[in-house]
C-alpha cells in the first residue's frame, strides 16, 4: 500500500491517476475496498485528467476562462515586506474544483443515476443516495485548503449563473459550519469577502471580455446579522442550527452539555426556537429563488435521519413548490465516512492524508521508537497524574525541544494533552506546571459538562468567561496568548485549526466503531506552522498510552506510515535544522565575523516597452516545409507546453467545416507571456503570433491557418521551438537592458540574517563562521561541507559564511538563452589581507556557468570601483574534481591554482 515510487513530492505537480495511493493488497479488496477507496473516484480522476489535458472541451466560456485564470496564469501576491511572490493553488485543490465543474457541466451528472455510471466497485446502488439534487463530496486531507476550494466553486457558480444564459446554478449561497469553532474560522476568511480579493479568485476586468470584479456583487450575512436581502448576490454564512427552522435550538453556553457549542456533530434535538434574534434565517433562506449550499466539515451529514440533512432536504422541497430546485450541494471534509467506516458514495474527489504528508502539505507524524516506548510505565496508582507520569514527562521533554527550536524562528510550539474525564483534565492542568516551570500560568484547560453536573473547571464561570475560553483556544498560536499547552477531554476535532501543535499526548482510549477518529485526532497537530517552503518538512510528535497508540496507528490501513524516532532525555530532535547567527556563542566575536557586502543597483533591468515594436519579418528565423498529413492524422491534434512538454490541449476535427486556428494562436501567445513573465500584452502579442505563423514560419508562405494540415504542422515540436525561440529572443532584446553602471545603494550584513529552517542533514560547526551551522546543499555530495572544512582550517582565512538564500545576496544575470534570472554564489570569504572573495563551488558543469561567472566577475569589479575605502572584491570558481585532486592548504594556494573564468 506504499505510494507509487514516481508520486511527486511537489504539491503543485500534476497527480497522475495511475500513481495515486491505492490499497494494492488484493486480499483487502473484498473486506475493506469500500472503506479505503471512494467508489466513484477512480473513473472520475481519469476522465478529468483527459479533459484537463485536452484544454477543457465542452466547458462553457465562463468555466474555461475561470479555470485558465486560476490554474494556468501566474499570480503575484505582495508580501509583508513589499516584495512579490508567486501564488499557486495546490494540484489537489485544482483537481477538486475541476472535478465538480466537469461532473456538473460537461457530463451533466446531476442525480444519483448519472453518478452511478462512475462506480468502479460494482457495489453502489441508487438506494445509497438519499438526495434528489446535485450533491458532490470532496475528500481533502486536513490542512489541504478546503476553504480555498469552496471559495473558487462559489465564484464559479456566481459567474456561471450571471454569464451563461441557460445556467441552472445560483448567485445565492448558504455556507454551513457544524459548530461555532468552524464558523469562526470561516468568518476569518469570508468576512469582508476578503478571500475573494486576497486570493486570485476574481480575474481582472477585461479578462476574456468580462468585467469580473465589477460584476461580482455579493452581500455577506453572518448568522442572524442579515442585511438587506436582494433577489441574488447573497452569501449566508452560518452554523447549522440557524437553518433548522425552529425544530432544533441553537447551542448555548447555558447548556449542561457544551459539546454542541464547541464541536459536536448534530442529530435530533429537543424542540425549541432560537430567541436571541428576531431574524429567522431559516425562513429567509427558504424564500430565495436560487441557492447553492456548501458544507464545511461535512462528515456530520452521514445520516438522512439527522437534522442537518433534513434541513437541506426541506430547503430543496420548498424550492420545488415554487418550480425551482436546489442548484448544487458541495460538501468538503477530510473524513466523509458513515459510522460504519464506509465512505460516502457521493465522494467524487479524494486527496488522502498519505499523499498530503508525502507532499509536505501537512506535518509528518512521528512516534517514539521501541526503545523509547519500553521506558514508559503505567504505574499502579489511583492518582491519574501519578499513573501516567512517564507519559506526561516524555511529552514535556519533547515539547521543550520543540519550543526552543521554533522560538528561534518566532513561532510558539504548543503541547496538546488529551485525557479521559473532566476531573483528570483539571488534575493534569495543575500538574504540568509543577513538573515544568515553563508552563507556569501557561496551561489552558478545556472540557465539557457531559454528565449533567457543573464540573470543577466550569464552576463559577459565567457566559462571558466561557466566551473568553473559546477565544483563548483559538488564539493560542499567538505570542499574545500566555498559553503554551492545552489539556482537554475532547479531541477538539474539526474547526480547531491551531497550527502550532507540535506534541500530542493521548491519555485516553478510543473505542468508537467509526474509523473517522484517528485522522481527526492527528488532525489537531497536522497543520503546517510555516508557509512558503513546502520542501522543508515539519513534524508532530505523537505519544500516549498503548491503547491510544494502537488507535492512532490504525490509520496505517489507509497508507499513512509513521517514522519512529528516539524520544526523551538525551534524544536529539531530527525534525529540521535551525540556522541562525550564533549570538549565544560567547567565543565568537560577531562583529569580527560579519562580512558586509555592498548591494549594488541592478545591472540589468527589464523595461516593458511596447510589444508593438516586435517585427516578425525581421526575426531571421529558419522556415519549415509543410509536412503532408492524412485526414486521419489531422483528426486529433495535440498541443504541448513548450518548457515541460506536458499535454496542454487537444483539437478534435470532424471534417465538417474549417478548423478554428484562434485557439492555437491563443495557446502560443499565452505560453510566451507566461514563460517570459510578462504582465499584460496579450491583445498585442496575439496578432504578432498569428502573422508569424501565417507568413514567416513555413515555406512557402503565406499559409492558410484554417487548413487542418497547417494546424497539424503547428503542433510539431520543431515548429513550436522556432516560434518560441524567435519570439523569446526578440522580446528579450526589446525588454532586457543593461544599465552600464552600478552604485552602492545599501549593504547586506550577515549578522542581520533572520533564522531559518532547513531539512535535517549533515552540517559543520565552524568557529570562523558567524552562523551556528554550515549546511551544504542536499545534492552536492558533501562537497560544500568539505570546502567549508578547508576554509575553517586555512590559516589565511579570517571569516567565511555559506551564502544562504536568507542572506539575500544574489546577482541578476542574462542566461545563455537570453532570459533574465538571478544567481546566488555559494560562499563568502574574507582573507587575512582583508580581501572579500565570492566563491562558486561546483561538482559538475552547468549550461549557464560561463554567464554566471562573467556576472560574478563584473560584480567584483563594480563593487571594488564603487568603494571609497579601497575595499577589494574578487571571485573564484572551484570545481570538485580539481579540489579533491590538488587539495590546497591555504586560501592563497587555492586562488593561485583555480583560475578558470578569471580572464
Amino acid at each position: 500500500m506504499a505510494l507509487h515510487p514516481d508520486f511527486p513530492v511537489s504539491a503543485y505537480a500534476p497527480l497522475v491517476p495511475e500513481q495515486r495511493w491505492f490499497p494494492a493488497d488484493e486480499a483487502l479488496r473484498s473486506t475493506a475496498y469500500a472503506k479505503l477507496l471512494p467508489p466513484l473516484v477512480a473513473k472520475v480522476r481519469k476522465e478529468v485528467q483527459t479533459w484537463r489535458n485536452k484544454g477543457y472541451p465542452g466547458a462553457s466560456a465562463t468555466s474555461a476562462a475561470l479555470l485558465r485564470h486560476w490554474f494556468e496564469t501566474e499570480h503575484l501576491t505582495e508580501n509583508a515586506d513589499g516584495s512579490l511572490s508567486t501564488f499557486r493553488y495546490y494540484f489537489a485543490q485544482r483537481e477538486a474544483v475541476e472535478t465538480v465543474i466537469w461532473i456538473y457541466e460537461v457530463r451533466c451528472a446531476r442525480d444519483k443515476y448519472d453518478l452511478l455510471r462512475f462506480d468502479a466497485s460494482g457495489a453502489v446502488s441508487s438506494g445509497m443516495f438519499d438526495e434528489d439534487w446535485p450533491r458532490y463530496v470532496l475528500k481533502m486531507a486536513t490542512g489541504a485548503g478546503k476553504t480555498k476550494v469552496l471559495s473558487l466553486l462559489l465564484a464559479w457558480s456566481f459567474f456561471h449563473k450571471l454569464y451563461e444564459a441557460d445556467s441552472a446554478l445560483a448567485r445565492n449561497f448558504l455556507v454551513i459550519a457544524p459548530n461555532i469553532i468552524v464558523l469562526d474560522r470561516l468568518r476569518a476568511d469570508f468576512d469582508g469577502l476578503k478571500i475573494f480579493f486576497n486570493d486570485p479568485i476574481l480575474p481582472s476586468n477585461g479578462h476574456e471580455g468580462r468585467n469580473w470584479r465589477d460584476d461580482f456583487q455579493l452581500t455577506l450575512h453572518i448568522q442572524d446579522d442579515v442585511r438587506i436581502v436582494r433577489q441574488t448576490g447573497n452569501l449566508f454564512l452560518t452554523n447549522i442550527h440557524r437553518v433548522f427552522l425552529g425544530e432544533v435550538r441553537d447551542p448555548s453556553l447555558e447548556d449542561d452539555d457544551l459539546r454542541d457549542y464547541f464541536l459536536a456533530p448534530f442529530g435530533s434535538k429537543p424542540a425549541g426556537k432560537t430567541t436571541d434574534s428576531k431574524t429567522d434565517l431559516g425562513e429567509i433562506i427558504r424564500e430565495v429563488e436560487e441557492l447553492a449550499i456548501f458544507n464545511d466539515e461535512a462528515h456530520h451529514i452521514h445520516d438522512s435521519r439527522m437534522a442537518w440533512f433534513k434541513s437541506i432536504q426541506d430547503i430543496h422541497n420548498r424550492m420545488l413548490q415554487k418550480d425551482r430546485r436546489l442548484a448544487l450541494q458541495v460538501d468538503v471534509t477530510a473524513t466523509p465516512r458513515h459510522d460504519t467506516g464506509a465512505i460516502f458514495v457521493q465522494t467524487v474527489s479524494d486527496y488522502p492524508l498519505v499523499e498530503a504528508i508525502h507532499q509536505n502539505v501537512v506535518k509528518h507524524p512521528v512516534l517514539p521508537d521501541a526503545a523509547s516506548r519500553a521506558k514508559l510505565r503505567e504505574k499502579k496508582s489511583a492518582i491519574f497524574t501519578e499513573k501516567y507520569d512517564d507519559y506526561l514527562k516524555l511529552s514535556i521533554e519533547e515539547w521543550k525541544k520543540s519550543f526552543a527550536e521554533h522560538k528561534a524562528l518566532g513561532k510558539k510550539a504548543v503541547l496538546f494533552v488529551m485525557v479521559d474525564d473532566t476531573r483528570n483534565c483539571d488534575e493534569v492542568g495543575e500538574y504540568l506546571p509543577k513538573i515544568c516551570p515553563e508552563l507556569q500560568g501557561a496551561v489552558l484547560v478545556i472540557h465539557t459538562k457531559n454528565n449533567g453536573e457543573i464540573s470543577e473547571a466550569a464552576s463559577g464561570k459565567n457566559k462571558d468567561e466561557l466566551e473568553l475560553l473559546r477565544k483563548q483556544s483559538n488564539e493560542i498560536d499567538s505570542w499574545k496568548s500566555p498559553y503554551k499547552a492545552i489539556v482537554s477531554v475532547l479531541m477538539l476535532k474539526e474547526g480547531w485549526d491551531v497550527r502550532n501543535v507540535t506534541v500530542i499526548c493521548g491519555l485516553r482510549a478510543y473505542v468508537a466503531a467509526s474509523d473517522i477518529l484517528p485522522e481527526q485526532t492527528l488532525g489537531r497537530g497536522l497543520r503546517r506552522m510555516y508557509f512558503g517552503n513546502d520542501l522543508v518538512r515539519e513534524t508532530v510528535s505523537v505519544m500516549g498510552t498503548p491503547a491510544f497508540m494502537d488507535f492512532v496507528e490504525s490509520i496505517q490501513s489507509e497508507g499513512v506510515t509513521f517514522e519512529h524516532v528516539p524520544m526523551g532525555s538525551g534524544a536529539q530532535r531530527h525534525d529540521s535544522l535551525i540556522v541562525e547567527v550564533d549570538a549565544e556563542n560567547e567565543e565568537k566575536n560577531l562583529d569580527a565575523l560579519d562580512i558586509p557586502l555592498p548591494k549594488l543597483t541592478r545591472r540589468y533591468q527589464r523595461e516593458f516597452k511596447n510589444l508593438e515594436a516586435l517585427e516578425p519579418a525581421k526575426f531571421g528565423n529558419p522556415s519549415l516545409p509543410l509536412k503532408p498529413f492524412t485526414p486521419e492524422e489531422t483528426r486529433e491534434i495535440v498541443f504541448k507546453t513548450m518548457l515541460d512538454a506536458e499535454v496542454h490541449h487537444t483539437i478534435q476535427l470532424d471534417g465538417t467545416g474549417p478548423a478554428d486556428y484562434r485557439s492555437v494562436v491563443a495557446f502560443f501567445a499565452r505560453q510566451l507571456l507566461k514563460d517570459l513573465r510578462l504582465v499584460g500584452g496579450y491583445d498585442v502579442l496575439y496578432p504578432k503570433v498569428r502573422d508569424f505563423m501565417r507568413e514567416h514560419l513555413f515555406s512557402p508562405s503565406p499559409v492558410n491557418l484554417e487548413d487542418p494540415v497547417v494546424l497539424r504542422n503547428l503542433s510539431e515540436p520543431d515548429a513550436g521551438k522556432i516560434l518560441y525561440d524567435s519570439f523569446k529572443s526578440a522580446i528579450n532584446a526589446l525588454t532586457i537592458q543593461e544599465t552600464g553602471t552600478s552604485r552602492i545603494e545599501d549593504r547586506i550584513r550577515l549578522k542581520e540574517t533572520r533564522p531559518f529552517r532547513t531539512d535535517y542533514r549533515g552540517y559543520l560547526t565552524a568557529s570562523k563562521s558567524i552562523f551556528n551551522k554550515v549546511v551544504g546543499e542536499p545534492n552536492t555530495g558533501g562537497f560544500e561541507l568539505s570546502f567549508a572544512a578547508f576554509l575553517e582550517e586555512a590559516a589565511d582565512v579570517q571569516a567565511f559564511a555559506k551564502n544562504y538564500l536568507a542572506v539575500g545576496f544574489k546577482l541578476d544575470y542574462v542566461k545563455a538563452n537570453g532570459d533574465l534570472s538571478n544567481y546566488t554564489p555559494d560562499f563568502i570569504v574574507r582573507t587575512a589581507d582583508k580581501v572579500i572573495w565570492l566563491v562558486e563551488t561546483k561538482g559538475r558543469q552547468e549550461l549557464d556557468l560561463p554567464q554566471k561567472m562573467a556576472r560574478l566577475k563584473q560584480y567584483c569589479d563594480d563593487a571594488t570601483a564603487a568603494e571609497e575605502n579601497s575595499q577589494r572584491y574578487d571571485f573564484l570558481f572551484v570545481d570538485q574534481l580539481g579540489f579533491e585532486k590538488h587539495a590546497p592548504k591555504t586560501f592563497a594556494a587555492l586562488a593561485a591554482s583555480f583560475t578558470e573564468y578569471k580572464d
